[in-house]
């Protein structure tokens, strides 16, 4: 089939578009288990943030030992992501799907019985490994499913929902399950749903045909031990400071090994990504916002999360459902925002996103020890949530929606890698800035709580800087009017 850099011919593409005025059928078996799939993944990015009290206290965790069992994962499946993009690709999308889910799966079961540190920890690194075999497939799967145009943009749209609900949604549900039964629920509820999306699966999803090649697999060794490294390097230096050796020793290898990595993806003849992938500009500026967006929005749930329970004492269910409005507006937008942006184009969107989005996060940075959540937190979390759905879902469509149907695995996979590599910076950067308020305060005497809402404040208004960078890039780096893929009727 012949493509361009921005997908199928306007011919094929009209060939298998539904007739004009026919209506468009999105949500599908496949669809399902594919964005059930998704949810999964992004869920438990953050589901064991509000079990870890009861995971320290249960299993005798060290404070720094402890986050580990977040930073570990974000560790597995930033580092390992690119890797299983090509093997997706090499070895069929739906199969690498299936294997994934599998090990996920299974992986949970080791969390969910685990009696030790130990114990938890690797099952932590499996889950990693396993969403880094399965998570590039979902999104690039989604366009073998769905034709080019209204569908596979409402679908892709879907997929981005899903995306930005899961974080909050994982939220709730930590806060329901360590409530009501204990943590080691926050694992199990894995399990059925994992082993249900790899028996439907290959029943329900098309596949895309292989695509024959060896795996470059020293520049796969090259690409994760380098992200590796750079995750690795700002969850240290959230712990033990930036001018620390090891902090400093890791960013150096990161620096050497993608240099590294760069290199070799030039000479290689079955490259991890195709130069082709990074010609196109407005691509190349969207996965770097994709990068920076979840930098904010993992680190505003940490501090929010912090905030609710330790200053306004609230329990961790009470948490858990505090975060339903953020869920409620992402999954609103989710279903019109696709329609937005193909009329206004992604830049517009995205720009009025960001901007609304760094409202949210300064009104976040104004909370101090005597706010209350109705008139504290929620305002500036709705903002928030509806920054990130203007944001986040037209950045999905423009990188998904502009490669050829052969490129989407590995597009996802990057997608995937932007995510994974960008929540860990920053949580690890706001933690970083609260750490030298908090420091600061406590010097200059003052009490506890002051100092820990100053340290909170600090971390929210380097996400504001982060939220204005995101802005500016948009507004001068991507094409005046950058729309997606037009549906075909209108070709």
């Amino acid at each position: 089939m012949a493509t361009n850099d921005h997908g199928p011919t306007a011919r094929t593409a009209t060939a298998s578009a539904p007739p004009v005025g026919s209506p468009v059928r999105v949500v599908t078996p496949a669809l399902i288990v594919l964005l059930a799939w998704q949810l999964m993944v992004v869920i438990d990015g953050t589901i064991v943030t509000i079990a870890l009290p009861q995971i320290r206290e249960n299993l005798g965790f060290s404070e720094e030992g402890l986050s580990w069992v977040v930073n570990i994962y974000a560790l597995a499946f930033g580092g390992l992501v690119l890797l299983g993009s090509r093997a997706s690709d090499a070895f069929g999308r739906r199969r690498m799907l299936v294997v994934g889910v599998t090990v996920f799966s299974l992986a949970s079961l080791i969390g969910f019985v685990a009696w030790t540190p130990g114990v938890l920890i690797a099952g932590r690194v499996l889950q990693g490994i396993g969403a880094a075999m399965a998570a590039p497939s979902s999104l690039s799967l989604i366009t073998t499913n769905f034709a080019e145009g209204p569908a596979r943009n409402k679908a892709l749209g879907l997929a981005a929902g899903v995306a930005g609900l899961g974080g909050s949604v994982g939220l709730v549900m930590g806060g329901v399950l360590t409530s009501w039964l204990s943590w080691h629920w926050v694992f199990f509820v894995n399990v059925p749903i994992g082993m249900a999306v790899a028996l439907l699966a290959p029943r329900v999803v098309k596949d895309a045909p292989p695509q024959p090649g060896r795996l470059d697999v020293v520049g796969g060794a090259t690409s994760t031990i380098g992200v590796t490294a750079l995750v690795y390097g700002f969850i240290h230096a959230s712990e033990h400071g930036w001018r620390d050796a090891e902090t400093v020793g890791a960013f150096a290898a990161a620096v050497i090994l993608l240099a590294a990595f760069a290199a070799i993806e030039r000479r290689s003849d079955h490259p991890l990504i195709p130069a082709r992938l990074l010609e196109h500009r407005d691509r190349v500026v969207a996965l770097l916002l994709m990068l920076m967006v979840p930098t904010v929005t993992f680190g505003v749930f940490y501090f929010l999360t912090q905030y609710m329970q330790n200053l306004l004492a609230m329990s961790a269910i009470a948490t858990g459902f505090a975060f339903l409005p953020f869920s409620a507006i992402v999954v609103a937008g989710s279903k019109y925002v696709p329609d937005v942006t193909q009329k206004l184009g992604a830049r517009l969107v995205v720009m009025v996103g960001s901007a609304i989005m760094l409202g949210g996060v300064l009104m976040l940075s104004r909370l101090d020890d005597s706010s209350t959540y109705g008139l504290g937190i929620l305002p500036g979390m709705v903002l928030t949530a509806a920054g990130v759905v203007l944001t986040f879902v037209p950045l999905n469509l423009l990188i998904m929606g502009t490669v050829a149907p052969e490129d989407s695995g590995i597009a996802s996979g990057l997608v995937q890698t932007m995510q994974q590599v960008g929540s860990a910076i920053g949580i690890a950067l706001m933690i970083s800035v609260f750490a030298a308020r908090e420091r600061d305060a406590l010097d200059r005497g003052a009490e506890a709580a002051v100092a820990t809402v100053e340290g909170m404040q600090g971390g929210y208004l380097a996400a504001a800087l982060v939220t204005a960078l995101v802005l500016a890039l948009a507004t001068v780096a991507l094409r005046r009017r950058v729309a997606v893929p037009a549906p075909a009727s209108a070709a």
